[in-house]
Formats: structure tokens, sequence, C-alpha cells
């Protein structure tokens, strides 16, 4: 892979990991269009450990409010119930299920996961469930109901634009 590949696709990473579409598979397609190679899961595992990186510089001190609180709270009792100790507990329970098909899917994650009608498929259905979730949302925010199934409706919604 050449430097200017390497920096386009990097530029690519670093545009679109912030918006609800898949960074991964961005590099995935734009490399095709180019007409360039695969650039391998490896480099899209790097190119997201630098916008990690960003986030945790920007965020530092929240992060460090969060780990010293949840720290604190493995001693003592009364800080259990303190917003940034339950947010350690949260972002240790949410952390479980992608280690866990990191590590079981890895060979999939390699191979089968990238090719580019998978690819394609699971951004044209996530574009529709956003699509949904946003209409849904701009339906119930117009005074689209109250009571239990606007209630129902709006926590779907929430679970739509989560996915």
């Amino acid at each position: 892979m050449s430097w200017f590949e390497s920096f386009i696709l990097g530029l690519v990473q670093g545009l679109t990991e912030f918006l609800p579409i898949s960074s991964s598979a961005h590099l995935r397609l734009t490399a095709a269009f180019a007409g360039w190679q695969d650039p391998g899961a490896a480099f899209t595992a790097i190119t997201q450990i630098g916008t990690e990186t960003a986030v945790l510089i920007y965020f530092r001190k929240d992060i460090v409010r969060i780990v010293s609180a949840w720290f604190r709270s493995l001693t003592n009792k009364a800080m259990r119930s303190d917003h940034d100790a339950q947010m350690g507990w949260l972002v240790i329970v949410g952390s479980i299920p992608i280690g866990v098909l990191g590590v079981t899917l890895k060979d999939q994650i390699e191979g089968p996961f990238r090719d580019l009608r998978l690819t394609a498929a699971t951004l044209i259905v996530m574009g529709v469930v956003l699509g949904i979730a946003d209409r849904l949302a701009a339906r119930d925010e117009a005074g689209g109901g109250t009571g239990p199934r606007a209630s129902a409706r709006r926590s779907r919604t929430s679970a739509c634009g989560t996915a």
C-alpha cells in the first residue's frame, strides 16, 4: 500500500468514524472504488486505534474521573451509587460482547466478512434502519402521541439508533 493510499484511507477513517455509518465499510469501499487492494483488517484496526487515541486524549479528564470513581467503588460501598463509578462498570460490561465476538469470529473478520457484497448489504440495511428510526423520532417530536404505544415506539426508535 502506498503512502497516498494510506493517507486517503486514513482521511476517510477520520471523517466517517463519528458519523452513524461504518467507517470500516467505507475504508473497504473506498479502496475498491479507487481500484486498490483491500487494506485488510489489520490496517483498519490500526486506523481505528488512531481514532481511539484522539478520543482518549479529548476525553482524558472524564476518563480519569470515571476510572478513579470505579476503583474507589471497589472498596467503598457508598461509591457504588456514584454516576461515574456506574459508568465505569457499564463500559466494562459493554466491552465484553465485542471482545468475545472479536476473538470468536477472528477468522471470519479477516476473511468472508470483508466481502464487498456483504459490506454493501450491511450498509444498505443499516441505512434503512437509521432512516426508519429518524422518521419515527421526527414523528414523535412533532406530537406523534403519548401513552404506552408512543412510549414503546420511542423505545424502539432509540434501540434502532443505538444499533
